[in-house]
């Protein structure tokens, strides 16, 4: 299917949305203005996923790596309409600046989310921030704060919400009670995520503002492993395996079975296998997230095989009824009596010349990504709530966060969700903001 022919087909129901009776993306009114904070790998991602999606004009670009922006602005180029190279800036403040964006897009490393997305609100665009929406508690109250007070449509990166056959599932599956009653989930990753080696420290490429891109983290010395890309393996800049991979996860199965807050959280693990590497993030770490009449378990190690190597990265709800395995390459449904079923992802079946070289590109994912967008393109044109806005990705982002605390400090956290604090804890309170390298200033729910 080529691009017009999808758009067509694809935003038929989003132009019928739109307020008035106008169409959101081309025809009666003026492509949306878009700007991208991070032109890293899924920055890019989202806003091709974007441009596929909608007749957008992307502006303006930031990245704090000159080589990685000048590559961004050549490949929106070749992708846009117009053929012109946006505008682009070595700090996120200047872009924001211009105040001319309807929508912004922050695909930077975590450390960078909650700052650019509470003062793109504040600058009247409409904000697809990826997750975890924060490394800390304290940003995404923030962020809910700032989205909730400036009235804008935020949507977060947790696409599984957009995934066609996890879907499927919930309708065919879960809905029709087809597992019965569900006691535990087990979520997991077993991939290689965690970077093998010592580097030594060297100076940042001339390239690279490495103190911009350092902003409220701590400023550590350089290291090779820290970009592009790796910066994950590091706990200054992130929330590792559990901010990375459980949130999407933990995530799904809130969606699937329509889970609020966990009420108590509790975690074990640590670098157990490979200490040798630089990398200060866990190899190993299970979490325990308590609901109530459920127990979501999640298991990560970047070490040894997969129990089941078809679902290394995945869901499985236990039913007395049945069992599900949900990934986002296909699910499995395995009934205590009857037949079982399968579902491979299902396509949307877009695609363009742009996808057989984008670098990472990821082919399962797209159409969850493509309907990511349109959900968000949605929300924007009827000013209501999009299918991941601010507010479930905080839960999902805070309760991993929750479950990085309470292996840090080794005891069970119980979370009071209305004030947003642990319980009976000054300890834990105390993490859940973290310190900010001046002149950085942390975010607050009561000051945006």
């Amino acid at each position: 299917m080529n691009r017009r022919n999808f758009l067509q087909t694809g935003i038929a129901s989003l132009a019928a949305s739109a307020v008035g009776g106008r169409a959101f993306v081309g025809g009666q009114e003026k492509p949306k203005r878009v700007g991208l904070i991070g032109c890293g790998w899924y920055g890019k991602n989202d806003l091709f996923r974007l441009i596929q999606v909608a007749d957008v004009d992307v502006v303006s670009l930031c990245d704090v790596d000159k080589q990685m922006l000048a590559e961004a602005g050549q490949m929106v180029a070749a992708r846009q309409v117009s053929k012109k190279v946006p505008r682009l800036y070595d700090d996120w403040r200047k872009l924001l600046k211009e105040k001319d964006l309807d929508i912004v897009i922050v695909g930077t490393p975590d450390h960078w989310h909650a700052l650019p997305m509470i003062e793109a609100v504040k600058a009247g665009a409409d904000v697809y921030v990826q997750k975890p929406v924060s490394v800390d508690v304290i940003e995404g109250q923030a962020m809910v704060a700032a989205a909730r007070k400036y009235k804008k449509v935020v949507q977060v990166g947790t696409q599984r919400r957009s995934t066609l056959h996890l879907s499927q599932a919930i309708d065919r599956i879960i809905k029709p009670g087809k597992l019965g009653k569900i006691g535990l989930v087990e979520i997991c990753c077993y991939y290689d995520m965690r970077r093998v080696g010592n580097p030594p420290d060297a100076p940042p490429p001339a390239h690279l503002d490495y103190e911009m891109w350092t902003g409220p983290a701590p400023l550590r010395p350089f290291n090779p492993m820290f970009h592009p890309l790796r910066w994950r393996n590091f706990s200054e800049f992130g929330n590792g395996i559990v901010g990375d991979m459980c949130v999407h996860m933990l995530d799904m199965v809130r969606w699937m079975l329509g889970l609020g807050w966990p009420k108590r959280i509790s975690s074990t693990g640590g670098i157990l296998v490979d200490k040798a590497s630089k990398a200060n993030i866990p190899d190993t770490q299970t979490v325990t997230f308590e609901f109530d009449g459920l127990t979501v378990v999640w298991q990560h190690r970047t070490w040894g095989s997969p129990p089941n190597p078809k679902y290394p990265w995945a869901g499985v709800f236990y039913g007395d009824k049945g069992t599900l395995k949900a990934s986002v390459n296909e699910y499995d449904f395995i009934p205590t009596k009857g037949e079982p079923a399968h579902q491979d992802v299902i396509s949307d079946n877009y695609q363009d010349e742009h996808e057989k070289t984008e670098p990472g590109f990821e082919r399962h994912a797209a159409a969850a990504n493509r309907a990511h967008q349109r959900s968000f393109l949605e929300a924007i044109a009827s000013r209501d709530r999009p299918v991941a806005h601010i507010e479930e990705g905080y839960i999902s982002s805070a309760s991993c966060i929750l479950g990085n605390l309470s292996m840090q400090l080794g005891r069970t956290l119980t979370w009071d969700a209305e004030k947003g604090r642990v319980v009976g804890d000054d300890e834990a309170n105390k993490l859940l903001r973290r310190p900010y390298r001046a002149p950085w200033v942390h975010p607050e729910p009561d000051a945006v």
